[in-house]
């Protein structure tokens, strides 16, 4: 098939690796972006990081949905592609983008028209607020844009082609790279625009990405021999889509909710300074995230197409060698963060009282760095094997568990710490749960094939 490489055969490591790098660093990439604008923000001071980082719980939340159908697309994709069902594949890969087409406009028009109630939530000053809402109705017109090119990165995934969204992923980095600072500050008689520079920046960045995703995938080397972007959608195919992407998608999305709840508690106690430390922090702790997610999301390809392929073995020993890989990680950033806290968060904001804060969330969240990549590896089993609904629980049912921990420990006086130990206290746990699962499972996954 065109384009598409067979994770069937042949070295599981290196194919391992091969997959997960460039998802990885896709990841850094698309991690980098609110990064970038929090590190030149963070020069003209924690008022308009603290605005940013509002928004960046919202854009959480936006690709936590366009998650449906990036997953739905590696899972359906691979599956059918590792079934040697090729036309079958095509037809998903033109599902996923239509059905993600959809839910983007639908979802960028109710962000921009309700921005005001919803910044509202975080108790902010006024001013930080009227930046908070001018950034996120300007970068929620560019929703659309990230979500097919989320959308196209699980077809190419799923084809084991993962390297092709790095090097797009990678020029809309380099061009946001640049128009952050000349928007933000401004060039000789050219006024600097502050956090609208900053929006204006990112919007750009990511509709030159979808560009290059769509050149790319109409050039002379298409991509399983070429698909459409938009088709009449059939039950038969967007149900498969649902089943597989709706349960990762709510996860993260009440995920990204209960942050925002977290964020609003951390706003109360401790104030801007309280919301950024949490905001930056997210994104700083991102990194050890996303890297165990890269690894997650190519352990799910390439499960997948094992897994319709009945090489079961094959899937069993990929785990393994991810969780080898997640781990070595794992301890790493656990002595960065432990024991270099405040020098890592004194990079992006360099005022004493933020960064000192800002430490304190880095070193807590140190603690379940491990535990934390054992839960997201284990979910790229699952996922492989188009069994959503367990990680889905467990992420649930731990994240919801952070609301109360973190007003109990507050009213029992440890403060905003209190905030950021009920959020390592939840990793750990759901870790441990999930594991157990798989455990508890790994027979009846051994018995099924994909029908």
């Amino acid at each position: 098939m065109q384009g598409v490489k067979n994770l069937t055969q042949g070295p599981i490591l290196k194919q391992l690796l091969n997959l997960a790098l460039p998802i990885m660093a896709t990841s850094f990439v698309q991690m980098a972006y609110n990064l970038t604008d929090m590190a030149w923000l963070g020069r003209l001071g924690s008022k308009s990081v603290a605005a940013v980082g509002a928004v960046s719980i919202l854009i959480w939340f936006t690709s936590s949905i366009s998650l449906l159908t990036k997953v739905g697309s590696e899972v359906t994709v691979a599956q059918a592609i590792g079934a040697k069902r090729n036309d079958e594949a095509k037809v998903y890969a033109s599902h996923n983008s239509t059905i993600a087409l959809i839910i983007s406009i639908v979802w960028a028009l109710i962000l921009f028209s309700t921005a005001i109630p919803i910044v509202s939530l975080y108790k902010l000053d006024a001013d930080i607020s009227s930046k908070a809402v001018d950034y996120l109705r300007i970068v929620s017109t560019a929703i659309p844009f990230t979500f097919l090119a989320t959308t196209f990165s699980g077809v190419y995934n799923a084809s084991g082609r993962s390297k092709i969204p790095f090097y797009l992923s990678g020029t809309g980095l380099v061009a946001n790279m640049i128009l952050d600072p000349l928007l933000i500050f401004g060039l000789g008689p050219i006024p600097g625009l502050g956090t609208i520079g900053a929006a204006i920046a990112t919007w750009t960045s990511q509709f030159i990405v979808f560009i290059l995703f769509i050149y790319a995938l109409r050039s002379k080397a298409q991509l399983m021999g070429g698909f459409s972007f938009v088709t009449r959608l059939q039950w038969k195919y967007t149900k498969r889509i649902l089943q597989i992407g709706t349960p990762v998608a709510l996860l993260n999305s009440l995920f990204a909710v209960i942050n925002m709840f977290m964020c609003r508690i951390a706003s109360i106690t401790g104030g801007h300074i309280g919301l950024m430390s949490m905001t930056t922090g997210g994104q700083i702790e991102a990194i050890t995230w996303n890297t165990s997610q890269g690894f997650s999301t190519a352990l799910g390809a390439f499960v997948a197409q094992n897994f319709a392929a009945s090489k079961i073995i094959r899937v069993f020993k990929a785990y393994r060698a991810t969780l080898f890989m997640t781990s070595v990680f794992g301890i790493i950033s656990t002595v960065l963060f432990v024991f270099f806290g405040n020098e890592v968060f004194s990079i992006f904001v360099p005022d004493p009282e933020a960064y000192e804060q800002g430490g304190n969330y880095l070193r807590i969240s140190g603690y379940s760095q491990m535990l934390m990549m054992l839960e997201i590896t284990t979910q790229g089993l699952f996922y492989g094997t188009g069994r959503t609904v367990p990680p889905a629980v467990v992420s649930v049912a731990g994240n919801v568990l952070r609301i109360p921990l973190a007003l109990g420990l507050v009213a029992l006086g440890w403060g905003i710490d209190g905030i950021w130990w009920a959020i390592s206290f939840s990793c750990m746990l759901k870790g441990l749960v999930l594991f157990i699962w798989f455990i508890l499972m790994k027979r009846r996954i051994l018995s099924t094939h994909v029908e």
